[in-house]
């Protein structure tokens, strides 16, 4: 199975769980009296809109290149990452208002099997996290590795709401917005990890140099090649899955034109013969 397609597939995991979750959670908050679990069904129903963006996203970032996209349409993975961010803020922004308003309303205090739902979520959804995650370092896809963060955001923000309810329920009347003050920890929670995540994204698009472990294997494998002395320059750009590597190599300054170029062909044919993610290779002839 290609990369891409393994991306894809965990995709369509995370949207049909987090439709399952939405309705769980939903029904459990109103059922149970928990804003706190209210709050977590509102980030499961943003995360079902975040992860078919990631679809889209993937799908669209695994057209090959053409005339207008000659290093193809990988840029677009950051890009959805930035708007999976953006839903994440909007989740964040949503619960804290919808906190607010029930902190000044008379309400119930939460029911205690909403305990056994949340611990039936938190598992879940971390489990949810960690096969993701795995996934996106498998493709190194930075918007399924965003989604991922969606599923371990909402384990975290479940885990504010079994404790919120667990001292509403434990120390009576007075903590019975306990779940409303967990909700709003939840919140921070989820802006820091946009951060985290929109971070490398940001970089990916200005092509930060965060590549130094392939720069090393690059170096690394072309010294195996025969005829390549040495390399110089290794400048790395990641479009979607792939990596682009512009590659200074180092010769015999007394062969020909011709047989430099051969080299700079067998450099290249190994470099992605061996390193299946990188995508092209540029090879610039060096004497010495």
């Amino acid at each position: 199975m290609s990369k891409n397609q393994t991306a894809i597939n965990a995709s369509y995991f995370s949207i049909i769980g987090n439709i399952l979750l939405a309705i769980i959670k939903g029904l459990a908050g109103v059922l149970g009296n928990s804003y706190a679990l209210i709050a977590d069904a509102i980030e499961s129903t943003t995360d079902i809109f975040a992860s078919t963006l990631v679809l889209l996203g993937l799908k669209y970032a695994n057209k090959p290149a053409d005339k207008n996209h000659p290093y193809g349409h990988g840029k677009a993975e950051p890009l959805i990452t930035f708007l999976v961010v953006g839903f994440l803020v909007t989740s964040a922004t949503i619960i804290v208002y919808e906190g607010i308003i029930h902190l000044g309303k008379p309400r119930e205090m939460p029911k205690p099997w909403t305990l056994i739902v949340l611990g039936i979520i938190i598992i879940w959804k971390e489990a949810s996290y960690r096969f993701v995650v795995k996934k996106s370092i498998e493709t190194k896809s930075s918007s399924l590795k965003a989604d991922a963060w969606h599923h371990r955001s909402d384990a975290i923000t479940s885990v504010t709401a079994f404790i919120g309810i667990s001292m509403a329920l434990l120390l009576g009347e007075a903590f019975k917005n306990a779940d409303i003050y967990a909700a709003f920890f939840a919140a921070v929670f989820i802006l820091y990890n946009s951060y985290l995540i929109f971070r490398p994204a940001l970089g990916e698009i200005m092509d930060e140099n965060l590549h130094d472990d392939l720069i090393t294997e690059i170096r690394e494998i072309s010294s195996t090649v025969e005829g390549i002395l040495d390399t110089e320059k290794c400048l790395i750009r990641k479009s979607g899955m792939k990596y682009h590597v512009d590659l200074h190599a180092v010769v015999d300054g007394t062969i020909t034109v011709e047989e430099g170029h051969e080299l700079a062909h067998k450099l290249k044919d190994k470099l992605k013969s061996t390193i299946d993610s990188i995508g092209d290779v540029l090879i610039h002839i060096e004497p010495n």
